[in-house]
């Protein structure tokens, strides 16, 4: 909840208008009632009037009340009054927008000018990416420390995993999401794939998206498995140090939401390093999957998470599957992928110690 004081409204409109900004009052629209005040973080706009040069001006002040329907975090709603204030602007007849900003974690408000675009900086974190050490075991074999390594993602994963939160809604967000959202499922067959497709054609994405339909009713049931997640924990994501510790980047797609997603991105890229050379999950890249998930499922005891891990799996398989975005592969390790992305959505749980079967 935002605490409001007057004197943070002052401070504002001479950041905004220069440092004679006065301000006059404060109240709900139609009425300078002081106490509308107290609803101000609630979604309900304020009017302001000052001066500015001596002369007087109105303002409505307003912000975003949060909201299942995709609006439940502060990032949700500055991206919808970004919008507003970028675009009102270019309409004719329109309120026109004076100013944008935000309010700290000391309720000072705080003005943002003339964005363009938003930038962040991260710390420099040490180590190779952990794609480099695929590449190194499919050339070569593996060494010591990598199989412990797996061990330590589905260790990690557990401990992620294990913050629960109670919000139908916010898993029901997450499943549609999957589905619906521009970066997910409908997203990558929309863009990530060129239409028609010589390798996998119009009617197949039409029966996937069909199949999903049924997946994410099913789903529905699950939504006391929310939980933190990573969101994106793939080898590109991931820095090993020399040592054999491993940090993790770029956290994406929510802070909440279904352990399945995590656990089903990496597992899936062992099957991708060893398409090349096997035509199935075998060899080394085997032996890694098999310590990953097996550390997972006997860490968490969360047998659960195998009826519901299969569209997961469809999202990664359609990632690494492009021809967009991993150029390089091979006609037969793009059927591979085609193959188990469909397999899996057939059976209600997955069988994930025998992951070949989905392979045929």
């Amino acid at each position: 909840m935002i605490k409001l004081h007057k004197e943070n409204i002052e401070d504002y409109l001479r950041q905004v208008f220069g440092k004679d900004a006065k301000l006059e009052s404060v109240g709900s629209i139609g009425n300078l009632d002081e106490q509308g005040m107290k609803s101000f973080g609630y979604g309900k706009p304020l009017l302001i009037r000052f001066l500015v040069h001596g002369k007087p001006r109105e303002a409505v002040l307003s912000t975003m009340k949060g909201d299942k329907y995709g609006h439940q975090f502060y990032w949700d709603r500055a991206a919808i009054l970004m919008f507003q204030f970028e675009t009102s602007k270019r309409m004719k007849r329109h309120a026109q927008p004076l100013a944008l900003g935000y309010v700290d974690r000391s309720n000072r408000f705080n003005p943002i000018r003339k964005p363009k675009e938003f930038f962040m900086l991260n710390e420099k974190l040490s180590g190779h990416d952990y794609f480099l050490d695929l590449n190194r075991i499919a050339e070569s074999g593996l060494q010591d420390g990598d199989e412990q390594l797996a061990r330590d993602f589905g260790s990690w994963l557990a401990e992620v995993h294990a913050k629960k939160k109670k919000d139908d809604d916010l898993y029901f967000r997450r499943i549609r999401n999957l589905l619906g959202a521009s970066e997910c499922i409908l997203g990558l067959v929309d863009e990530a794939y060129p239409h028609p497709y010589a390798l996998y054609p119009d009617d197949g994405f039409i029966a996937l998206e069909k199949k999903l339909i049924d997946w994410r009713w099913k789903l529905r049931g699950y939504a006391d498995r929310l939980c933190a997640v990573h969101g994106d924990f793939h080898p590109w994501n991931v820095l090993v140090d020399d040592d054999g510790s491993f940090s993790v980047l770029d956290r994406s797609r929510g802070e909440w939401g279904e352990a399945a997603g995590d656990l089903a991105t990496m597992a899936l890229n062992y099957l991708l390093w060893s398409l090349g050379t096997h035509g199935k999950l075998g060899g080394a890249f085997e032996r890694l999957y098999m310590a990953y998930f097996s550390e997972y499922l006997e860490t968490t005891g969360d047998e659960q998470v195998l009826e519901v891990i299969a569209p997961f799996f469809v999202f990664r398989c359609l990632v690494i599957a492009s021809p967009e975005w991993y150029p390089d592969h091979s006609d037969e390790t793009r059927y591979g992928l085609f193959r188990f992305m469909e397999n899996v959505l057939e059976e209600d749980t997955f069988d994930w110690q025998n992951i070949n079967r989905y392979m045929e």
